[in-house]
């Protein structure tokens, strides 16, 4: 028996079938749904019933994607959305205009993140954001602008979020289940910076802690961008004196100002000598 070895293969690859299918001839049978190859039929991939199949395709997409192009680790950008950029500064009133300056040091952060990535070539500390506007768009812009690449993990929203124009492109993944994306967001994480936000940004600061005192997730730097906003916002201190949870948990966050207070941080963790760990 001969055994086939490189790139022979002993049936047609899928390619192949939808290039032969495209070519069937126009019947009633062919231009029925039933006839459409499964995996080539939109109506029946989003039945009700393939959504294990849905939520293993977008696990695998980008995991495969950014295997291929050689990331290892990403540092994640955590915050609020609605942050304006220097060019919207005369637009935002109130609370907002006074975080204005924090999507400035998100993007120095940035800046400061892709230097170390570059340094791996881009196989560690890739920065990674929710591909927004906002502290999203002033990490991919900081990446950019320090002329490497960044991760942007997109989510399906109601008033149909766009990714913005800083993110690489082939690295703009988008997603339908939120549940998918937050494993992405952790799956390669070497570090957490959150940045004052909201809803989002406390759900995502929240799942990590949760995972970490919990000992499902190995500790990482989780630095927290502006003291006085997360004090205002969470009262740590309540929570021990309540006894909901333990003075050491109070450890597992490090609040910083500046981006390079962010980096001795990271680089006075346990193991960062190293990339590869």
């Amino acid at each position: 028996m001969t055994r086939l070895s490189g790139p022979q293969q002993r049936f047609p690859d899928a390619r192949e079938d939808l290039r032969n299918w495209t070519d069937a001839p126009d019947t009633p049978q062919t231009r029925s749904p039933s006839y459409r190859l499964a995996f080539n039929d939109p109506d029946f991939l989003i039945r009700d019933e393939l959504r294990p199949v849905r939520l293993q395709l977008e696990l695998l997409k980008p995991e495969m994607a950014l295997a291929e192009r050689g990331i290892v680790s990403t540092v994640i950008l955590l915050g609020s959305a609605r942050i304006p950029s220097p060019e919207m500064d005369g637009v935002a009133t109130g609370g907002l205009a006074a975080l204005a300056p924090w999507y400035e040091e998100a993007r120095r952060f940035a800046r400061l993140t892709t230097e170390r990535a570059k340094a791996t070539g881009n196989r560690h500390f890739v920065v990674c954001t929710g591909g927004g506007p906002g502290i999203m768009e002033a990490g991919n812009r900081g990446a950019a602008e320090a002329e490497g690449i960044s991760v942007s993990l997109n989510i399906v929203l109601p008033h149909e979020q766009e990714p913005n124009r800083w993110s690489t492109p082939e690295l703009a993944f988008n997603f339908h289940y939120f549940a998918i994306r937050k494993m992405h967001f952790l799956m390669r994480a070497r570090a957490i910076a959150v940045f004052p936000g909201g809803f989002g940004t406390l759900d995502e600061l929240f799942e990590v802690l949760t995972l970490v005192q919990t000992g499902r997730m190995e500790p990482l730097p989780i630095l927290m961008f502006g003291r006085g906003f997360w004090e205002r916002v969470i009262d740590w201190s309540a929570l021990v004196e309540a006894g909901t949870i333990s003075p050491a948990d109070l450890d597992l966050v490090t609040h910083v100002e500046t981006a390079e207070e962010a980096w001795a941080a990271i680089d006075a963790w346990p193991g960062a000598e190293d990339p590869g760990v």
